[in-house]
């Protein structure tokens, strides 16, 4: 019974000291972008199914997703990123992918909240999305 416990304990401390924080484990990329908003009615997404992302995430309000045009997937802003908005507070993760003719772009999601879509209108926004550290470690300047 003591081995057990004892190996029990000994994980658990493994455990917590390969624990990373998230400053430790990503390297921010800040980017200016512009920024707009959608909503998931079926004008602004897919007839079809307004409530289904590109990458087939399914939309619902209240979430903190976005958007981004496909040059920045380019950069590395692919699914599942996490992004943080100068003017927004919180992490927010990309979900969805927008029109082949927006460049430079993210759009935030807004719910069901098309008046305060349109009042958000577009922005230049300053962003910063997460890298694993990992992934930029065999890059050369």
């Amino acid at each position: 019974m003591k081995e057990v416990l004892f190996i029990l304990f000994a994980l658990f401390f493994i455990r917590c000291g390969e624990r990373k924080t998230e400053a430790t484990t990503y390297e921010w990329i800040p980017l200016q972008v512009t920024a707009t908003a959608y909503n998931s009615a079926r004008y602004q997404t897919s007839y079809e199914h307004p409530m289904v992302t590109a990458w087939g995430d399914s939309l619902r309000p209240g979430v903190k997703w976005i958007a981004v045009s496909r040059d920045l997937i380019q950069k590395g802003l692919t699914h599942n990123t996490m992004v943080k908005i100068d003017t927004f507070e919180g992490i927010y993760i990309v979900k969805d992918k927008m029109h082949w003719r927006w460049k430079n772009r993210i759009d935030i999601f807004m719910g069901d909240d098309i008046q305060k879509a349109k009042e958000w209108g577009r922005r230049k926004v300053s962003i910063a999305y997460a890298v694993p550290l990992d992934s930029t470690a065999n890059k050369t300047p």
